[in-house]
């Protein structure tokens, strides 16, 4: 690899990207957040190891201003998979305790989303086939267990049929909510997002495609809001006021894809559910969408062998911002540093999140600093890494 050699002495160019922002008493160092991904490397107990340490920091190393853990559960009951981490529990917090410390020895912010995976629930992990647990991995320790949603039918043919929540029991998972809230403050995480999307737990309850109750939890959008609003509020009371709180949201169902003149929940109802959100004091919605009852599968669009564009989200956060008037985060498929940087000068939301990209690439917000010419004296980087980084660049490398 031949690398040429460059002058690191010219002017810093000022980005979007690289710009801070301010939410509440919470300013984010740059635009760029890692968002959340679940990792089904914990221990059946749901406590961060070394793994997860190791995991995390890299990206905080690489320049993101936030890292977000995985969801993190807060029921048991609500995991995805045995792997789950959870802050079900105080025995939870030492472990993302140490990892939100090292975060903000970085100058990183902690993030952590809160998550309920309902009718989603008792899975295999992905490498394992991503279906519902069965006779295998109960011989070998790992049975499975039923479900929760809104309704006592399953999200996909052949899963663990769920069973449909009492109101007592809606009202207990409410709690559980906010006592996960709570350890997330003393872990010390300075940013929460709650998971309300994919046809997990909430987002069973917001879409009419898979809530069918008959009581003050279903009908018409107000009634199927009930749930999430009622979590919202109560991670909110749990969550210091100096603090910003996001929510994961699924702006549309895409069902006409799937069942043409079934819409299911729609961009006019997401517009209802962030105005809801925003009066009970969330800061800003993290714009997702799709997974509720995919028929055929439940899974994501690389377990089903579908290609996705480019930024294909990027027009709910857009629209979200323009229409309800609060910050947005746009999510999916935000691959580099230019398509990024034209999301925020383009005003279509206000932080970007970097997923599966960021895999490929754990420097992925410091190699953006270096193409948008934002950090040309390689600052950026911890010093161990820039001195020697600038100085090759200076040079070059030639065969």
């Amino acid at each position: 690899m031949i690398i040429p050699a460059v002058d690191t002495n010219r002017d810093r160019k000022e980005t979007r990207l690289f710009s801070p922002y301010t939410l509440r008493g919470v300013t984010f160092p740059n635009r760029a957040v890692l968002a959340p991904m679940q990792m089904y490397k914990a221990a059946q107990d749901g406590i961060a190891t070394d793994w997860h340490f190791q995991h995390l920091a890299r990206f905080a190393v690489g320049g993101f201003g936030t890292v977000m853990t995985e969801a993190l559960m807060v029921d048991p009951r609500g995991r995805n998979t045995y792997g789950d981490l959870g802050l079900w529990t105080d025995d939870q917090i030492p472990g993302l305790r140490r990892i939100a410390t090292f975060m903000k020895s970085m100058g990183v912010l902690p993030a952590a989303q809160l998550h309920h995976a309902g009718p989603k629930s008792s899975r295999q992990r992905p490498w394992e086939g991503l279906g519902p647990l069965g006779e295998t991995e109960a011989c070998r320790g790992e049975p499975p267990w039923q479900p929760v949603s809104a309704t006592g039918s399953s999200t996909v043919q052949g899963w663990n049929v769920p069973h449909k929540l009492s109101v007592e029991e809606i009202g207990e998972i409410v709690e559980a909510y906010g006592r996960a809230a709570a350890r997330a403050a003393e872990a010390g995480f300075e940013v929460l997002d709650i998971h309300s999307a994919h046809g997990y737990l909430l987002h069973s309850f917001l879409s009419p495609v898979n809530n069918d109750r008959d009581d003050a939890y279903g009908g018409d959008i107000h009634g199927r809001m009930r749930f999430p609003l009622e979590v919202a509020a109560a991670v909110r009371k749990n969550w210091p006021a100096s603090k910003p709180l996001f929510f994961r949201i699924s702006c549309v169902d895409w069902r006409p894809d799937i069942e043409p003149g079934l819409d299911g929940w729609t961009l006019e109802d997401s517009y209802v559910y962030a105005g809801a959100l925003r009066k009970l004091g969330v800061d800003l919605i993290d714009c997702s969408s799709g997974g509720i009852r995919a028929e055929n599968s439940g899974m994501n669009f690389v377990h089903k062998r579908q290609s996705i564009r480019k930024g294909h989200q990027v027009k709910y956060a857009d629209a979200i911002r323009h229409r309800v008037g609060m910050p947005t985060m746009a999510v999916g498929a935000i691959l580099d540093g230019a398509q990024a940087e034209a999301i925020l000068a383009e005003d279509r939301a206000d932080l970007v999140a970097v997923g599966r990209q960021a895999l490929v690439d754990p420097h992925w917000a410091l190699h953006a600093s270096q193409e948008l010419d934002a950090d040309p004296k390689w600052q950026m980087w911890p010093p161990s890494y820039g001195w020697w980084l600038c100085n090759r660049a200076k040079i070059g490398v030639v065969e």
